[in-house]
C-alpha cells in the first residue's frame, strides 16, 4: 500500500517544521495522520537533539520541546529514548539505503554502481550532517541493540558487490568497514562537510581489491556521467516501511 506521505531523511527539518502544523477545527486531521506527523517531528527532532547533545544527555523532554510534541504523545508512538532512537535510525538508513538501490540500479554495470552508490551516501550525509552525527557517531552510545542494527546495516551493503569478480570469503566485509571506518573519522571529528571529497579515494579502496590497482585507477580515470549529488529524500514504498 502506498503511503501519501514523502518524507525527508530525518533531520533535514526542523521538528517543529510549520508545514507539518497540525491542524484543527473543522478539517481536522484523522488520528492517524495526526500520529504519522507527530512521528515524523519527533525523528527530526531526536535527530537534532541527539546530535547536539549527545545520546546521553539527550532527554525524552528536550526530544519533545524540539518537536513540539507532548510527552504522552512520544509515549504513545514510542516506548522511550531508545525504541525512539532504533526508529529513527531504521527509518533513516532505511531512507538512504533505497537512494543507493536507486542509483546502483540506473547505472550500466557492477563498478559503476558501487561507485555512484557510495558518491550518493557520502552527498546525503554531508546534506544532512545532524543524521551522520546521530547515526554514526552516536549510535555507539545506545547500547548492544543499536549496535546490532548497525552490523546487520553494514551487512546489506554486500549487495553492491553482488557482481563484482569473486574474492576472499570476508574480504567485502573488510571493504565495507573500512569504508565506514573513514566515514566515521569524519564525521567523529566534524569533518561531515568533507564527505563527499573521500569519493576518488574511497572508490579506488572498494575497486582495488576486485580490480587491481590498475583497473581501479583506470576507473577512476573517468567518472562516469551516472554519479550526481541526490537530496536525501524518501520515495513513497520508503516512507511505508516504518509507518
Amino acid at each position: 500500500m502506498d503511503n501519501p506521505l514523502v518524507s525527508p531523511l530525518p533531520g533535514a527539518r526542523a521538528g517543529r517544521d510549520p508545514a507539518r502544523a497540525i491542524k484543527r477545527g473543522p478539517r481536522s486531521m484523522t488520528p492517524e495522520a495526526v500520529a504519522a506527523t507527530q512521528r515524523e517531528r519527533l525523528y527530526d527532532a531526536l535527530v537534532h537533539t541527539v546530535a547536539e547533545k549527545g545520546y546521553g544527555n539527550a532527554r525524552v523532554s528536550d526530544i519533545c520541546a524540539a518537536a513540539g510534541v507532548t510527552r504522552p504523545a512520544f509515549y504513545a508512538l514510542f516506548t522511550g529514548k531508545e525504541d525512539a532512537f532504533l526508529a529513527t535510525y531504521r527509518y533513516g538508513t532505511a531512507v538512504v539505503l533505497r537512494l543507493m538501490d536507486d542509483a546502483y540500479a540506473e547505472a550500466g554495470d557492477w563498478r559503476t554502481g558501487a561507485r555512484v552508490a557510495l558518491t550518493v551516501l557520502l552527498d546525503v550525509l554531508a546534506g544532512v550532517p545532524a543524521f551522520a552525527v546521530m547515526a554514526i557517531v552516536e549510535i555507539d552510545a545506545v547500547g548492544p541493540v543499536a549496535r546490532r542494527e548497525r552490523a546487520e546495516l553494514l551487512g546489506r551493503f554486500a549487495r553492491f558487490f553482488t557482481d563484482a569478480p569473486p574474492v576472499p570469503e570476508g574480504l567485502i566485509d573488510t571493504v565495507v568497514g573500512g569504508v565506514y571506518a573513514t566515514i566515521y573519522g569524519h564525521v567523529s571529528a566534524g569533518r561531515v562537510a568533507e564527505l563527499p571529497r573521500l569519493a576518488p579515494m574511497l572508490s579506488y579502496f572498494m575497486m582495488a581489491p576486485f580490480l587491481g590497482r590498475d583497473g581501479a585507477a583506470s576507473e577512476l580515470a573517468a567518472p562516469p556521467a551516472g554519479e550526481r549529488v541526490v537530496a536525501p529524500c524518501a520515495t513513497s514504498d520508503t516512507a511505508e516501511v516504518f509507518h
